[in-house]
C-alpha cells in the first residue's frame, strides 16, 4: 500500500494588510507547542484534528471551526485514522482590533474563549473566502468576502481580551522579557540577562513568563526567531542568510524547529509563496 502524501499548500494576500492563508491535509505530522504573531482560523474539511489549546486538549471534528488567539500556545495531530485536512488563515490582531472597534465591541483584539465552534452557517462563510482568495483576482470581491468572514466570526465568537493572572507588577516585568525577544528574536541572550531586563530573579522570571505565556523563555526566543525566519523567507533571502539572520546556528537547525511547528520545510515554505503568490 503507498504511503498517504501530506500536503501543506500556503498563500500570502494583499488583502487587510496582508494574511496569509494554509490549505493542508495531515496524517502523521505532529506539530510542537508554538505560537503565532497572528490568529489562527481553520475549518476542517475532512476527518479530524485534536490539538492543545488554553490549558486543554480539544478535538475538532469535520465541518467544525478551529480558533486560537494570537500569541496562544498550541500544538496539533490528528484525531482519525484518516488523518485530517483543513484551510486556515492568520490575521494580525490589528486586524480583529479594527473591525472590534467599529463593531463597538473593544477597544483592543478580540478573545476567543472557545478553541472549537460549531457554527455550520459561519464555517461555510469561511469555505467561501477561502475558496474566493484562493480563485478570483477580483480585488472588490476578495476583500468584500475576507472582511464580510472576519466581521461575523468577531459579532458571534469574541470577548472581551482575555487577563492574564498575575500581579500587575509582575505581568509588567515578564512582559518586558517578552518585548525584548520579540524585538531582538536573534540576539545571543542569558538567562541572567532576561532577569535582568525583568527585575525578577531568573528563577522567579522563569516562573512568571511561563505561567503568562504558556512557554518558558528559551521556546518563546524559538517562536519569535521562527516569525522572522517566515518574514525573510517571503522577502526572498537565501536559507542560510534566513538561518543565521534569524538567531539559528544553521539551517538544519532552522529546518527542525520549522517542520515542528509549521507543518512542511522551509524550502517547501518559500516554494509554496512563490509558486501560490496571490496578487
Amino acid at each position: 500500500m503507498a504511503a498517504l502524501k501530506e500536503r501543506a499548500e500556503f498563500q500570502l494576500t494583499e488583502e487587510l494588510g496582508g494574511i496569509e492563508l494554509l490549505d493542508a491535509t495531515y496524517y502523521k505530522q505532529n506539530f510542537s507547542r508554538h505560537s503565532h504573531a497572528g490568529y489562527t482560523v481553520g475549518v476542517i474539511d475532512n476527518g479530524a484534528q485534536k490539538f492543545y489549546r488554553t490549558g486543554d486538549n480539544h478535538i475538532a471534528p469535520q465541518h467544525s471551526i478551529i480558533l486560537v488567539n494570537a500569541d496562544e500556545v498550541h500544538n496539533g495531530c490528528s484525531a482519525s485514522e484518516g488523518g485530517w485536512s483543513y484551510r486556515a488563515m492568520y490575521p494580525l490582531p490589528a486586524v480583529f482590533e479594527s473591525i472590534s472597534q467599529e463593531l463597538g465591541l473593544n477597544k483592543g483584539a478580540p478573545y476567543f474563549p472557545q478553541a472549537v465552534v460549531y457554527d455550520p452557517h459561519l464555517a461555510q462563510v469561511l469555505r467561501t473566502t477561502f475558496t474566493t482568495l484562493s480563485t478570483s483576482e477580483n480585488t472588490l470581491l476578495r476583500e468584500s468576502v475576507l472582511y464580510s468572514a472576519l466581521v461575523k466570526l468577531v459579532a458571534r465568537h469574541s470577548k472581551s481580551r482575555f487577563n492574564i493572572n498575575l500581579a500587575q507588577s509582575n505581568k509588567s516585568h515578564v512582559l518586558l522579557v517578552k518585548e525584548f525577544l520579540d524585538e531582538y528574536p536573534a540576539a545571543d541572550v542569558s538567562l541572567e540577562e532576561l532577569a535582568l531586563i525583568s527585575g525578577l530573579s531568573p528563577c522567579h522570571l522563569l516562573r512568571q513568563f511561563q505561567r503568562s505565556f504558556g512557554l518558558p523563555p528559551h521556546t518563546y526566543q524559538i517562536q519569535s526567531r521562527l516569525r522572522l525566519a517566515k518574514k525573510l523567507i517571503q522577502q526572498g533571502y537565501k536559507m542560510m542568510d534566513v538561518a543565521l539572520d534569524s538567531g539559528f546556528h544553521d539551517q538544519s537547525h532552522l529546518y527542525r524547529h520549522f517542520k515542528r511547528a509549521m507543518g512542511v520545510t522551509p524550502g517547501v515554505y518559500s516554494k509554496a509563496l512563490r509558486a501560490n503568490f496571490v496578487q
